[in-house]
């Protein structure tokens, strides 16, 4: 019997890949083929380069069967596995590469819901959510420094303890709306100071965080999501400066441009829009610039 050689080895786990790229060719869909092409190489590569075991491989195909267990309509595991990988960033940084002024874009999150509730320039989007409130002013231009007028903002955070409302699972709308700039791009709203929180971490992700050494703890961020006809869509965040957790956020979404002040006031200092709260209070400016549809 002829002992296989180490050459031998590498050519019959070559022969596997081929195989499977072979099988693709006919794909009628180029992109398709493309990616599909793109992904059995990597992948055939990876266990080729760690010698992947059939335990460890065993491990994986439970891991993202338990992802699936238990994602539903309001808990999405797979997007955590993708934050958590970087992979959502580097596909925003793929597709959202830095267009002059305009404001950067950072991760989705999995707590977006659509049909926010209506509030009017200088509303409150709290809906009865715990925290800190905190006035959120701002404009919205385009690239040339034109004001956008009728720009659709949604927002949504968690409340002070670190809960979105869809994770309360009794049905109440909190912490998110949506609104529209006035006639010079102008916004105002009301919601809580953003506090840090942990992305769930009840499950399969939050197992993978913890065998790794890894937090799961996100540095304290407020939502937004800004739409324009012939602009693009611009999804983002705002962080807190000074938190210190803007260097380990565990889902890598923090960037330096995306860092604002906010600026605590007693609950003596009356608001601009002659609110008094009646706690300590902060506001925050967000100035946002969109790009254009097609860059």
């Amino acid at each position: 019997m002829t002992r296989q050689t180490d050459a031998d080895q590498a050519r019959s786990e070559a022969l596997v890949t081929e195989k499977v790229l072979a099988s693709f060719a006919r794909t009628p869909d180029e992109r398709l083929r493309e990616v599909m092409d793109a992904v059995v190489r990597h992948l055939h590569a990876l266990i080729r380069e760690v010698r992947l075991t059939e335990a460890e491989w065993e491990a994986a195909v439970r891991f993202l069967t338990r992802a699936g267990h238990i994602t539903t309509d309001t808990r999405q595991e797979f997007i955590l596995l993708s934050d958590v990988l970087g992979a959502s960033m580097l596909t925003i940084g793929v597709n959202h590469p830095v267009h002059g002024q305009a404001t950067e874009a950072t991760v989705f999150g999995p707590f977006f819901v659509a049909d926010s509730p209506r509030v009017e320039p200088g509303g409150d989007i709290t809906g009865g959510a715990a925290g800190e409130p905190c006035r959120v002013s701002g404009t919205v231009t385009d690239a040339e420094g034109k004001p956008v007028a009728g720009a659709r903002i949604e927002v949504w955070e968690a409340d002070e303890d670190g809960h979105y409302d869809v994770q309360y699972g009794d049905g109440r709308t909190a912490g998110r709306a949506h609104l529209f700039t006035d006639a010079e791009g102008r916004y105002c709203f009301w919601g809580v100071t953003p506090a840090p929180y942990p992305i769930p971490h009840d499950g399969p992700v939050g197992d993978l965080l913890a065998a790794t050494g890894r937090s799961p703890m996100r540095a304290a961020h407020l939502h937004f999501m800004v739409t324009a006809p012939g602009l693009r869509r611009l999804v983002t965040h705002i962080f807190v400066e000074g938190d210190e957790l803007l260097a380990r956020d565990a889902v890598f979404g923090v960037k330096e441009s995306l860092i604002k002040p906010f600026t605590r006031h007693p609950p003596t200092d009356p608001a601009p829009d002659g609110r008094e709260p009646a706690t300590t209070w902060t506001d925050v400016v967000f100035d946002i610039v969109l790009a254009p549809e097609r860059i």
